[in-house]
């Protein structure tokens, strides 16, 4: 499974809003790999961000 995949599936599962940081922690990927699947999310709008440095999947 590619790190997009891993990411997006992540953000599925996750209940509250998350920090990269923390999805690469609980993930085991390199922070910019993270960085690089949250980045494509955000252009397809499949994430967004209620706060800050924060992010969850779209409702």
């Amino acid at each position: 499974m590619d790190s997009y995949q891993v990411v997006f599936d992540f953000f599925t599962k996750s209940e509250k809003p998350v920090k990269a940081g923390e999805v690469a922690a609980a993930t085991g990927l390199d922070k910019k790999e993270v960085d690089k699947a949250m980045s494509k999310l955000k252009k397809e709008a499949k994430i967004a961000s209620p706060k800050a440095c924060y992010w969850e999947i779209s409702k």
